[in-house]
């Protein structure tokens, strides 16, 4: 009886059936759409971080920043001497800095992989190389700084520019370019610069190449400079053989080379030194403690964890997902809210169109329980029914989200402790070079989750539930006589 009944009903109020589903619906499609966005904005974060940390890093130490001193300007400086009996002499210049000028002893490598709570822990160097190819014709060019206003435009970073230094009764014009260098400890590559990268041409690095003069290059450095493997790269005078060519895993790589660490503590003149030491701890949830461990027990150092750079990613995607946290969320609770209430208004009133009906049931000997189930019913039947509208819709504007996948920019800025960013393999950069290699770009997806598809069927019920009871409750206290006075 109850379900042949609720068949004919809802089949005699389609219209309103249709009304209160379709602004459940609409409520239940922006939960769903709000919550799948929130979740590629936290996975594409995710890929930021991780192109800068490594995989499976949980935090890096890197040396406390400390105040420059007077004399310490932080540019490197050239030398050129073009003889004047020349007509045209080109000269050559590379000049190797550590990330930051911030250096740790390589002992502290073993000091920190013994405190508690760390399962792994493996040092790096981070580098700027910044190489300065001059010209010169018929004079002599005096010394220059490789600041941005002798260099050119751009100044280290970012590609190659031309500018003229001060000479005597002649002209001279020189190129500079800047890239990144991350020495990498060969024996354990699942912590550091490479672990987020796939060797997608030729090999990486072998446990034996500790002091080898080999390197792997990004595939982004790699085709801008027209780099295959087997090709020699060099480096203040020393040649290199390209062994391999790597691709992150997400998104862009912040490291133009990779060298074997002691190489490249060569290169610095940074013996038994490194800049930074990735850490994996035992548990991640224990995260927090263990760099409170390790700050206290290692004096001089910064630890930097993924929660501490989640904090200096901005741009687009920052913006966007601060919008969804907050204003997308309570959008759908406002929203949310308004669909119930119209459900519940609406089942109100249809139950009080239905005067007639229900006393006659009552004066029949239909209790009021049975009528209030009989609403809560039809209820349900248009909440389910909305759910499954909803659902469809927020699928529908989740894949759309990810078709079209819009562009968003995360600009990695520095957490102040010295090693934010010159702790993950991106840190390497001069002052032109960091501004623009810090900032990403990221496809945005909105992937749906099971538990965002059972937090849907969860409103439905919820929003059939309040529009049963309203309506219910308005059923059952009508009586028989308003049956009698409404035929009058």
């Amino acid at each position: 009886m109850f379900g042949i009944y609720l068949k004919r009903e809802l089949g005699r109020r389609k219209k309103a059936a249709l009304v209160i589903a379709l602004g459940l619906a609409l409520g239940i499609a922006l939960v769903i759409t709000v919550n799948s966005v929130s979740a590629g904005m936290t996975q594409a974060q995710d890929k930021v971080l991780k192109s800068l940390y490594g995989l499976g890093t949980d935090m890096t130490v890197t040396k406390a920043r400390s105040a420059p001193t007077d004399n310490s300007s932080g540019r490197p400086n050239f030398e050129f001497d073009a003889q004047s009996n020349d007509s045209d002499e080109t000269q050559s210049s590379d000049r190797v800095m550590t990330q930051g000028g911030q250096a740790l002893k390589a002992a502290l490598v073993a000091e920190v992989a013994k405190q508690e709570g760390v399962a792994d822990a493996v040092g790096a160097i981070t580098l700027n190389v910044t190489k300065v190819d001059g010209s010169f014709t018929q004079g002599k060019a005096q010394s220059t700084t490789g600041d941005g206003q002798s260099q050119g435009q751009g100044g280290p970073g970012g590609g190659t520019s031309t500018a003229a230094p001060q000479v005597q009764g002649g002209g001279a014009s020189f190129d500079v370019n800047s890239y990144s260098v991350a020495g990498v400890d060969v024996t354990d590559q699942t912590l550091g610069p490479l672990a987020g990268m796939e060797i997608t041409s030729g090999k990486t690095f072998t446990a034996s190449q500790t002091n080898a003069k080999v390197v792997v290059l990004s595939k982004s450095y790699a085709k801008e400079n027209s780099y295959k493997v087997g090709k020699t790269l060099k480096i203040s005078g020393t040649k290199y053989t390209v062994i391999g060519i790597a691709t992150a895993s997400s998104s862009e790589s912040t490291t133009d080379v990779y060298l074997p660490l002691k190489q490249a503590q060569t290169l610095a003149d940074a013996k038994n030194q490194v800049t930074t030491i990735y850490v994996k701890a035992t548990d991640s949830k224990q995260i927090d403690s263990v760099k409170s461990t390790i700050q206290k027990n290692i004096s001089g150092t910064t630890v930097t964890t993924s929660a501490d750079l989640a904090e200096t990613v901005s741009g687009s995607l920052s913006t966007a997902s601060n919008l969804a946290t907050s204003v997308g969320k309570w959008l759908s609770v406002a929203v949310l809210a308004a669909a119930f209430l119209v459900a519940a208004l609406l089942t109100s009133s249809a139950v009080s169109r239905r005067v007639r009906e229900f006393g006659t049931l009552k004066a029949l000997g239909w209790p009021s329980r049975r009528v209030t189930r009989q609403v809560v019913g039809e209820s349900m039947v248009n909440g389910l029914l909305g759910g499954a509208l909803g659902i469809g819709l927020g699928l529908a504007a989740a894949y759309a989200v990810t078709a079209i996948s819009p562009k968003l920019t995360a600009q990695l800025g520095n957490s102040g402790g010295g090693g934010a960013m010159g702790g993950g393999p991106g840190g390497g950069g001069g002052p032109g070079r960091q501004a623009t290699q810090n900032t990403m770009e990221i496809a945005l997806s909105a992937p749906v989750s099971l538990t965002t598809i059972a937090l849907a069927v969860g409103l439905a019920v919820t929003g059939g539930l309040i529009a049963g009871a309203m309506g219910g409750w308005r059923a059952s206290r009508m009586r028989p006589a308003d049956a009698l006075r409404s035929v009058s």
